[in-house]
C-alpha cells in the first residue's frame, strides 16, 4: 500500500476509535494535526501564546463534538473548520498588532510563505548569513502584511499559500463557494502587492 494511502487508513482508524471515546486514539490525531493547527492559528492571530491556547481550545471542542462527526467531509476538513473558527474569534478579541519577531521565527516549511505571488520564491538552502538575514526580512515583511489583511482574506491565503490546501478544501473549511475562495485569494494577493510595493527590490533579491 502506498505511503499516503497507509497514512489515510491509519488516520481513519484513529478517527473511528476516537469517536468511540478512545482517548489514546484521539491523542494520536492530536500528534498528527496539532503542529498544522498551530501554524494556522499563529498566522491568523499573530501571537504564539494565543495560538497555543487556540489549538488547545480547538482540540477540546473537537474531542467534545467528535460523536457528531459523520464523515460527510474529511476529518482534516472538519478539524480545520473548528480551528479556523476558534482562531478567528481570538483574532477579533485581540487588538490588531504587528507580528513580533518571535512570532516569525519558525523554520518549518509549513511556515514559509509562497513568495512567488509577491516577489521571488524563498531560497531556504543557503548557508550564507547575509542571505539568511535577507530571507528573515522577507518573511517578516510578508507575514506582517498577511496579518494586516481582512480576516476572510487572511484565512484564505494562510490555508492556500502557507499550508498548501486546495481551493476545494478551503471552500469546504470556510463553507463558501470555490469562486469565493478564488476571489478572496485574488483580493488578498493584490492587497499584499500594494502593501509591499516599496519593498519589492528586497523581495526580488
Amino acid at each position: 500500500m502506498p505511503a499516503n494511502q497507509a497514512k489515510s487508513a491509519h488516520i481513519s482508524q484513529l478517527v473511528t476509535r476516537a469517536r468511540m471515546g478512545d482517548r489514546e486514539a484521539f491523542d494520536g490525531l492530536v500528534e498528527v494535526y496539532a503542529p498544522r493547527l498551530y501554524n494556522l492559528a499563529v498566522r491568523i492571530i499573530g501571537s504564539r501564546e494565543e495560538a497555543q491556547d487556540c489549538v488547545q481550545e480547538a482540540l477540546l471542542r473537537a474531542f467534545s463534538a467528535l460523536a457528531s462527526f459523520r464523515g460527510e467531509a474529511a476529518f482534516s476538513t472538519w478539524l480545520y473548520r473548528v480551528a479556523v473558527n476558534v482562531a478567528n474569534d481570538a483574532a477579533r478579541r485581540r487588538s490588531r498588532e504587528p507580528l513580533a519577531a518571535s512570532d516569525l521565527a519558525d523554520s518549518e516549511s509549513a511556515d514559509t510563505p509562497d513568495l512567488s505571488r509577491v516577489g521571488r520564491p524563498t531560497d531556504a538552502g543557503s548557508d550564507n548569513p547575509q542571505d539568511a538575514l535577507v530571507e528573515a526580512q522577507r518573511r517578516q515583511l510578508i507575514l506582517q502584511a498577511i496579518h494586516s489583511l481582512p480576516a476572510q482574506q487572511r484565512v484564505a491565503i494562510v490555508l492556500h499559500d502557507l499550508q498548501g490546501l486546495s481551493y476545494e478544501d478551503i471552500a469546504r473549511i470556510t463553507r463558501c463557494r470555490i469562486g469565493t475562495v478564488k476571489s478572496r485569494l485574488n483580493r488578498a494577493r493584490l492587497a499584499l502587492k500594494d502593501m509591499l510595493q516599496e519593498h519589492m527590490e528586497l523581495l526580488r533579491e
